[in-house]
């Protein structure tokens, strides 16, 4: 049953979202340094955005679902911005992004300061969610998201975790979580998930397609979860070959209703020094366009499980969403 999904635009109709990439950033910044910093060019930057997303659009895509969250130099009323410039739908998060300790804004709040005390993340999230982001017009978020890396279960990992599930059950909203596949990070959310009460189809094990395992990815697909092959163009983690040879095994063994595609892409990304970007150049939004999708059909990969991965599981992962 098709439902409304938010978007930086507003709502439009589950079955309107198209051609979806999963995972895709517009911008990812550190905002106390670019405050305080030459490098950012505030309009500059959004017609940069834009043009990109314009290329997106005509190339074939409808919709980019954007996990930019706390942490990642989350500023939604500039993806407004770009949003009213644009014929594509942004769909925008919330969560907090760490591999390590929470923010020190929440370290002394809640849990942090007194066990017996209320997460206050819970709360942020469910007004993201249900009332709106403020300063965005009613603009709200669609979906939580939260991260484990190769540091594994800390504290601050857990207790962000815990609030993106705790969120979820009252909202309804589905998860995409940051995963570290070489150490099965995944694993590990799996048992704090199911603690909360998560149902593994609710939830995109992003970053799965950075491993060639295809028996792990099998068994978190088993499990339910959806994997995220999302960093198509990080070819300095993964080889090109090996991301485009491990989907095709896993929809060879029959995963290609769990599996979504995108590239963890952005317009302007400030962890890395700019010469990186040279080093990098598939890593933008029409690699799989371009180059990822004719691969996939030489090894075999027929127009509807590209279109299931593309179009039909993006819909699902967001049409399950309970009514707020």
């Amino acid at each position: 049953m098709s439902r409304d999904v938010c978007t930086a635009r507003g709502t439009v109709d589950s079955s309107a979202l198209g051609r979806t990439l999963m995972h895709e950033h517009i911008f990812t910044l550190t905002p106390d340094v670019q405050q305080n910093h030459d490098e950012w060019q505030e309009e500059e930057r959004i017609a940069d955005a834009v043009r990109r997303l314009s290329e997106l659009k005509a190339a074939g895509y409808d919709t980019i679902v954007d996990p930019t969250v706390i942490g990642l130099g989350r500023y939604v009323p500039r993806i407004v911005r770009v949003a009213d410039q644009v014929d594509i739908n942004i769909v925008v998060a919330t969560g907090v992004y760490t591999y390590d300790e929470v923010p020190f804004f929440f370290q002394l709040r809640g849990p942090g300061l007194r066990p017996d005390l209320p997460e206050p993340m819970v709360d942020m999230f469910v007004r993201d969610l249900i009332e709106g982001i403020p300063g965005c017009g009613g603009v709200r978020a669609a979906f939580l998201k939260c991260a484990i890396d190769e540091r594994g279960m800390t504290r601050g990992v857990e207790r962000v975790l815990r609030a993106v599930a705790q969120a979820h059950r009252r909202t309804g909203a589905p998860i995409t979580l940051h995963t570290h596949p070489g150490t099965k990070r995944g694993l590990d959310a799996h048992r704090v998930l199911s603690e909360e009460g998560v149902d593994p189809t609710r939830v995109v094990l992003g970053h799965s397609g950075d491993s060639t395992d295809a028996d792990h990815l099998s068994q978190l697909a088993d499990l339910g979860y959806i994997l995220g092959m999302d960093r198509f163009g990080i070819d300095a983690i993964l080889s090109f070959e090996d991301r485009v040879a491990t989907v095709a095994e896993m929809i060879r063994r029959g995963y290609a209703g769990r599996m979504v595609l995108s590239h963890d892409a952005s317009c302007y990304f400030d962890w890395l020094d700019p010469s990186f970007h040279g080093a990098a150049a598939n890593w933008h939004y029409l690699h799989i366009e371009n180059d990822v999708l004719p691969a996939l059909r030489r090894r075999g990969v027929t127009e509807d499980q590209i279109d299931q991965m593309l179009v039909e599981n993006p819909r699902r992962y967001f049409e399950t969403v309970d009514a707020y």
